[in-house]
């Protein structure tokens, strides 16, 4: 099964290993360092048109990607939930 996530990005949900509310977990320092790091190391895929409101953590084949997505976690956490792509 895949999850749209905006932008025309499609993931498979076996890939998503969690979702994120940026707005909440981007009040952490941890959370903050971990964005940075993962930007600065080229693991960051923008899949927002436009403010970001969540970010999935993935993994495939032992690679690390974090996406931005323009939709709320809480939307993204439903349609993966429901099937709907």
């Amino acid at each position: 099964m895949y999850l749209h996530i905006g932008k025309g990005t499609v993931l498979p949900t076996e890939d998503i290993v969690a979702i994120f509310d940026l707005d909440l977990t981007s009040q952490s320092y941890l959370t903050r360092a971990f964005l940075r790091r993962a930007e600065q190391s080229g693991q960051v895929v923008n899949a927002a048109e436009d403010i970001p409101k969540s970010f999935l953590l993935c993994e495939r084949e032992g690679q690390r990607k974090v996406y931005l997505s323009q939709m709320a976690a809480s939307t993204l956490l439903k349609r993966a939930e429901s099937g709907l792509i």
